[in-house]
């Protein structure tokens, strides 16, 4: 009984702590989202008064917010079309074939994850600087996918590795060719983890600041380098209200991501999403 009620006790303070650790995390979220709509010009919290005008203003006539909001739509969805060529193209490569030193070559892959990203856009800057292509949407789409493409990779070469590679040894035995086998066995199995890339590479080229301001310009700015340009000089309201605008693309990406891996069914996909080194393995030793 004492060691039920131990047990008990000890849920109890668990599930208290984590729910206080959760709402102190959650707790910026919420008062930006709240602060975006009060009418206080000076973004007070709690509002005394609510409107919907700063989320007017945003797309008001001479407003420089759409423009941005396009450009980092349209370098987001660059982005991640290259990073899901890079990220498929790699992770094969790693996964299903012999390559020698696969270790440092993932280390390879992975290193833009770890190297400052204020060193990585300083040498996209001198990269890009002389060819004159600064403000380019190409070049700050390639830029991004420098730090999308490993997060692709991980994801790409986890869901790879779940799939059976018997399925595809099936189909090829009974004469299929590679692209047969790819297009009617490896890639609606590995749809799910495309589409998990696909989204999380979007997320990283949206949100994404240092490299987006070295490769800028003064006619294209994207959405987080105009944030700060406007914080930089005063105080307007309007930043909160596309601040919500960010926190929303974000939530309904994560949960498109949780729609994802639910339609993959249960242990379809499991390994959508890595918890481990996905070359910790050799090439077909993986357990069925």
């Amino acid at each position: 009984m004492i060691e039920l009620r131990a047990s008990l006790a000890g849920r109890i303070t668990l599930a208290v702590l984590s729910t206080l650790i959760l709402l102190f995390l959650a707790l910026p979220i919420i008062v930006i989202v709240v602060t975006s709509f009060g009418k206080d010009a000076f973004g007070s919290f709690p509002p005394e008064a609510w409107t919907l005008g700063w989320y007017e203003q945003l797309f008001a006539d001479g407003s420089k917010w759409p423009a941005a909001l396009s450009l980092s739509v349209l370098v987001a969805s660059l982005t991640t079309v290259f990073s899901l060529v890079l990220g498929i193209t790699a992770a094969t490569a790693l996964v299903r074939s012999d390559l020698p030193l696969r270790s440092a070559v993932y280390g390879l892959v992975l290193a833009p994850l770890v190297i400052p990203q204020v060193v990585i856009a300083l040498g996209l800057f001198l990269l890009f600087e002389p060819a004159a292509m600064l403000g380019s949407p190409i070049a700050i789409a390639f830029g991004h996918t420098v730090l999308a493409s490993p997060i692709a990779v991980m994801i790409l070469m986890a869901t790879l590795k779940g799939i059976d590679e018997r399925l595809e040894d099936a189909a090829a035995s009974m004469g299929a060719s590679r692209l047969t086998v790819w297009r009617r066995i490896t890639f609606p199995l590995a749809a799910p983890g495309m589409i998990a890339a696909a989204i999380f590479s979007f997320i990283t080229s949206f949100d994404e600041f240092f490299i987006s301001q070295f490769l800028s310009s003064v006619d294209t700015v994207t959405l987080p380098v105009q944030v700060f340009n406007v914080l930089q000089y005063n105080v307007d309201p309007s930043v909160t209200a596309i601040s919500a605008i960010l926190i929303a693309v974000a939530v309904v990406a994560l949960a498109l991501v949780a729609a994802v891996r639910r339609l993959g069914g249960p242990g379809k996909q499991a390994g959508l999403l890595p918890t481990e080194s996905a070359v910790s393995l050799p090439a077909g030793s993986e357990t069925r």
